[in-house]
């Protein structure tokens, strides 16, 4: 039982719950998370109930505040049962506070979902999120099962159980080298399709280990993962060939934004917009990866070991386990604190003179293992994309935090962008001409690459 809070303990913070650990249904080739399977051989990958118990209210016990998020992820957490969820809801009325407000949360493949799971998760009014990688061909390119079979008509049927049972729900999208070049395609069928009204587009950024990289420049067919998943260097980046460039990523995005700010403000919600927004105005951006410190995002294991991040569920981050000390003792630690501030600390000098830091803050340090441009380590591998993105959305931004300022809604910038459009002299239509290049200067003399001309989707 938790006598007094540490001085150093954060007021709110945000933990993902792995009941399963990293046992899934599926298996999706990019999926960086099963191979944490190895750090607990033998496990039967199942939260013990009264380690749901001591989770429970560690974690109401640790909030300051009188809103607490309880968050389920996986692997797949629906495996676990609905009894397990059940008892979860059950414990934190038990423990909740008077005037203490609890939200239920969970990521999901969704295949696992039925009218019994959505009559539970709308009376508790979860919010879930449910991975979609976009149509058919996108989403069954890498999210497939054990036996390598399309997951895409499963998915749709667990998402049709949320509709009908009016659970609110977010569309997960992971950006690969397979759907990233198709960015009004994927937003559009979100959007349009399956009636989506809050999106995140998640970058798929694979590292190879030294070891792989070097097996791999020497071998004329693919190296084999320990999963049997084929992997490639790629232009001198150490990575697997599912990853997306930096370049992919910041076209999608601008790609995106631009049909979303001419007809979707206020009416569709990307998680990646509302983050911006957040930067132009210096407020907290709510998402950790664009913030300039962190550290109050982590993650609980099936055996309540508490790790440091998501993406950091490796020894070296392992904070301790709740069942021997409280679970704010461990987020209010010294090696805690120093994680979270190592996110600034950490960066190069090219990051802090850069001018768009204080949107992108170096993002996320899982994906800090390029060099600069004067050979410094530590530079994001999605810093290219990053640049263009928000020097990109630059214009809006400020229109946007300038209505945000004087009490007007931000959806103004709708009318602001057509009045802009107007104004802008169009490009002269393209001249009849074999295929071009998608990085070669458009034929129509605009003095823009094609791709991002006339070679544009529409």
């Amino acid at each position: 039982m938790l006598t007094h809070f540490p001085a150093t303990a954060p007021p709110r913070f945000h933990v993902l719950v792995k009941p399963t650990g990293a046992t899934c249904n599926l298996d999706c080739a990019y999926c960086f998370f099963l191979s944490k399977e190895m750090l607990y051989p033998g496990s039967r990958f199942r939260m013990a109930d009264d380690l749901l118990e001591t989770y429970i209210r560690q974690l109401i016990e640790s909030h300051q505040t009188n809103e607490v998020t309880i968050a389920w992820q996986g692997g797949e957490p629906t495996l676990m049962g609905l009894p397990f969820f059940r008892r979860a809801v059950e414990l934190a009325e038990q423990y909740r506070r008077p005037g203490m407000t609890i939200e239920y949360t969970m990521q999901t493949n969704g295949t696992l979902l039925n009218d019994e799971w959505g009559a539970f998760l709308a009376a508790n009014n979860f919010l879930m999120g449910i991975s979609i990688d976009g149509p058919r061909e996108f989403h069954d390119h890498y999210r497939y099962d054990k036996g390598g079979g399309p997951t895409f008509d499963r998915v749709m049927r667990g998402l049709d159980v949320l509709k009908r049972h009016k659970v609110e729900w977010n569309v997960l999208c992971t950006l690969h080298r397979h759907n990233a070049d198709r960015p009004l395609e994927i937003y559009r069928f979100f959007r349009d399709e399956l009636g989506a009204q809050f999106m995140q587009f998640i970058p798929i950024v694979e590292r190879l280990t030294a070891e792989q990289a070097a097996a791999t420049a020497n071998l004329a067919e693919p190296w084999r993962s320990w999963r049997d998943r084929p992997l490639y260097v790629l232009a001198g980046d150490v990575v697997t060939e599912r990853s997306v460039t930096a370049e992919q990523y910041g076209d999608f995005l601008c790609a995106v934004f631009d049909e979303w700010v001419r007809r979707d403000v206020g009416r569709v919600y990307v998680q990646m917009f509302d983050v911006a927004l957040a930067n132009w105005v210096g407020a907290p951006s709510g998402l950790c990866v664009h913030s300039r410190t962190c550290g109050i995002a982590l993650a609980v294991e099936h055996n309540g070991d508490l790790y440091s991040c998501d993406h950091f569920v490796e020894p070296a981050y392992r904070l301790g386990n709740i069942r021997e000390d409280h679970l704010i003792e461990l987020v209010a630690s010294d090696k805690q604190r120093q994680f979270g501030q190592d996110k600034y600390d950490a960066l190069p000098g090219y990051c802090r003179t850069c001018e768009v830091r204080f949107a992108c803050h170096g993002g996320c340090p899982k994906d800090r293992f390029i060099h600069t441009p004067d050979g410094e380590p530590g530079l994001n591998y999605l810093c290219a994309g990053y640049k263009r993105f928000f020097h990109h959305i630059d214009e809006a931004m400020q229109f946007m935090g300038m209505e945000l300022s004087r009490q007007r809604p931000p959806a103004n910038v709708m009318a602001y962008m057509a009045r802009q459009d107007a104004a802008r002299p169009r490009p002269a239509a393209a001249p009849a001409a074999p295929a071009v290049a998608r990085n070669a200067p458009c034929p129509c003399g605009s003095g823009k690459k094609y791709k991002h001309c006339h070679g544009r989707a529409s």
